[in-house]
Parts: C-alpha cells; sequence; structure tokens
C-alpha cells in the first residue's frame, strides 16, 4: 500500500471546503493541518474537518506535512509557494499557478534546485468527460484537430460571492480565473499552443455587489472583463476562446472542438462530468453513451440535480507520483505553459499585436479507467 503524504493547506476560503470535504477519497493523501492568515478562519476550518489549525508560519515548517496546497488568493501564490519550496516542502497551487513568466520560473528553479514538486490545479481535465474526449481524439476517432471554439461566458461573481472584489483586479478576471480549465483542458487535448492574439475591453469600470452581506456596495474594475483570443497550436490548430463577465445570456456551447474526421461536443471544463456529443463525418450527432470512468460518476448535489466533483484528483496523483517516482499530471510545466498562454492573451489585447508563446510542454498522460481507479481510495 502506498504511503500516504501529509497535507497541509493555507487558505481557509471558500475553496477550502472542497480540498478537505473530497480528499478523503482519494489515497496516498491525508490532510492533517490548515493555516489563514485570520486564525479564526483556520480554526473553524480545522474544527469542521477534525484538523489542526496553525498560523502560516508553523505550517510551513511542520514535521508532519509533507505537500502544502496553496489556496491564497491569486496575488500571492508566488510568494506563498515561495516560502514553502524554501522551506523543503512540495506545494499544490490553486489556479492560476502565478501571475507572469518570471514568478513561475523563480518557482522552477527553488522547486529543481531542491528536488522539488510543484503542481497546480486546475485538475477538471482529468475527469470522466474530458477524458473520453481525450480517449477519442487517442484512437483517431477525429482524426487531426484542425480547428475549435471555446465560449465562458457569464455576468460577474458579484451577484452571489460574498466578497467579489479581487474578481475584478489585475491577476483575475476571465481569462485568469476561468481560462485556466479551457486552457488547461485544450492543451492536454491538442498539446501545445504557439501563439496567441486578443482584443480586450472593460465595459464597466465598476460593479455593484447584489450578494449579502454587502449587498449595494460599488466595488472597481481594473483588469478587462471581455477578451476575445485567438489560439493557434503547434500542431496547426486554431481555436477561438472567447470569455466574458459582461453577458448576461448566450446560446454557445463551451468548447466545441472540428477534426479532419469529425466534431466532438465537449462539456464545461469547469466540471469534471457532463455529456459528450459526437459525429462522424456527415452522420448524426449523438451523445455517447456514459464512459465507466470513476471520475465521472455524479457524486454531489448541484442545483436540481446531481454533478461530478472529484477537486483534489490532481493532489492526489501528484502524492502519488511522488511516491512511484513518475511524472504528474497537474504538472508545472503544463501550468506554467497555461500561464504563459493567458498572459500572452491579456498582452495581446493591450497592444494589438500577436504574441509568440516562451515556454511549452508535453500533453499530460491520459487518465483512462484503470489509472483513475487506481488514485481512488479502497471502500
Amino acid at each position: 500500500m502506498a504511503k500516504k503524504l501529509g497535507i497541509g493547506v493555507i487558505g481557509c476560503g471558500n475553496i477550502s471546503k472542497a480540498y478537505f470535504s473530497l480528499a478523503p477519497l482519494f489515497r496516498g493523501i491525508e490532510m492533517r493541518a490548515c493555516a489563514d492568515i485570520n486564525m479564526d478562519a483556520a480554526k473553524a476550518r480545522a474544527k469542521e474537518f477534525k484538523l489542526r489549525a496553525e498560523t502560516v508560519e508553523d505550517l510551513i515548517k511542520a514535521d508532519d506535512i509533507d505537500i502544502i496546497v496553496n489556496l491564497t488568493i491569486p496575488a500571492v501564490h508566488y510568494e506563498v509557494s515561495k516560502r514553502v519550496l524554501d522551506a523543503g516542502k512540495h506545494v499544490y497551487s490553486e489556479k492560476p499557478f502565478v501571475l507572469s513568466l518570471e514568478e513561475g520560473k523563480d518557482l522552477k528553479a527553488r522547486a529543481e534546485k531542491k528536488g522539488l514538486r510543484i503542481g497546480s490545479a486546475p485538475d477538471t481535465f482529468l475527469g470522466g468527460a474530458h477524458q473520453l474526449v481525450r480517449e477519442l481524439i487517442d484512437v483517431g476517432k477525429l482524426g487531426k484537430i484542425t480547428s475549435g471554439t471555446c465560449h465562458v461566458m457569464g455576468h460577474g461573481m458579484e451577484h452571489w460571492h460574498p466578497n467579489p472584489d479581487f474578481f475584478f483586479q489585475p491577476g483575475a478576471g476571465p481569462v485568469l480565473d476561468i481560462g485556466p480549465y479551457y486552457i488547461t483542458n485544450l492543451i492536454q487535448l491538442i498539446g501545445p499552443v504557439k501563439q496567441v492574439a486578443a482584443f480586450a475591453t472593460t465595459p464597466a469600470k465598476e460593479r455593484t455587489i447584489s450578494s449579502k452581506p454587502r449587498a449595494g456596495e460599488k466595488i472597481p474594475v481594473n483588469t478587462p472583463t471581455t477578451i476575445h483570443g485567438l489560439l493557434e497550436f503547434e500542431n496547426g490548430a486554431v481555436v477561438t476562446l472567447n470569455t466574458s463577465w459582461d453577458v448576461w445570456a448566450h446560446g454557445h456551447a463551451p468548447m466545441e472542438l472540428y477534426g479532419e474526421a469529425g466534431t466532438v461536443f465537449v462539456p464545461d471544463p469547469n466540471f469534471f462530468g457532463g455529456d459528450v456529443r459526437f459525429t462522424e463525418e456527415g452522420k448524426p450527432v449523438k451523445k455517447l453513451p456514459k464512459w465507466k470512468h470513476p471520475l465521472g460518476v455524479p457524486n454531489e448535489m448541484h442545483g436540481q440535480g446531481m454533478m461530478a466533483n472529484y477537486r483534489t484528483a490532481g493532489l492526489a496523483d501528484m502524492a502519488l507520483a511522488i511516491v512511484e517516482g513518475r511524472p504528474h499530471r497537474c504538472s508545472m510545466e503544463l501550468a506554467l505553459h497555461a500561464v504563459d498562454v493567458m498572459t500572452g492573451i491579456l498582452r495581446s489585447g493591450e497592444t494589438g499585436k500577436f504574441v509568440a508563446m516562451q515556454t511549452t510542454c508535453e500533453r499530460p498522460a491520459a487518465l483512462g479507467v484503470k489509472a483513475a481507479k487506481e488514485l481512488l481510495a479502497k471502500k
């Protein structure tokens, strides 16, 4: 039986609950402690999940912690991850991994110097639906992917998030906040990106919060909220990526990929599951039968129905990869290339010029049914 690595979490906000509640689904990891600059938040999460609450400094020093999960706000991801690496611990970060290539390259150098691993969300691409699409591509059902479209559009987080301010500041916005799910999935399906171009606008300079407890409060908007991008992949495929928090409703599918031999309709990369639709050449589009993939099985209520949620799959895969001496799928190289793509899109939106990527990466290994089962704890 694989050794369990001790996990500590820095940042006890909204997203931490998902990590703590879903971690027991997986083998190879054990949640042991949490920390936050707000000790009351750390103590509340610790009590809820029977962990110990620590200061950030004490957690980083703790002898029983092998990997620290960085769930702080994006603006401090780099600083926190740097402290973790310098203390000799592996780090797994929420997305986006960092906010610039310079930050990412520095963390990479620090990790390599000490023989440490860096991993990063999103791990939704490991879900059953997206791995089914990967299987279709890998066995040649679509032929070569030539183009595609992605649409992630809504009207912002001020309508539901209790503290939406950071979503509208540099380091967030729809490309850096939601874009990682789409771009990471595109990379694992098609491969690395060669260059990007984009248009970016900020229609509203401030937003009014309608969620409690701050309903009616106005917050400034200091980053573009509508960005239309174009990605050219190293294999020659060209994909349109439209992101916006200025759209009340639309009729676009989340992701469609067009190949020489067919078309696949990919469910929302923000989630692990969903229906995959496919057509070969001129045949009618059909919904594919559910794949017997364990990370596609609905396991959580969402709205009026059930959804598949296996957040921490990427963390568990990294922990097992450390023990087994193999590459992990939510890798630093994948995360850094996604950051390169996203910051390139934003830079193109500012300058009106094409931006060539400065990084590349290998597609992460597919996570088939057998490999996915091996991630899960035995019942």
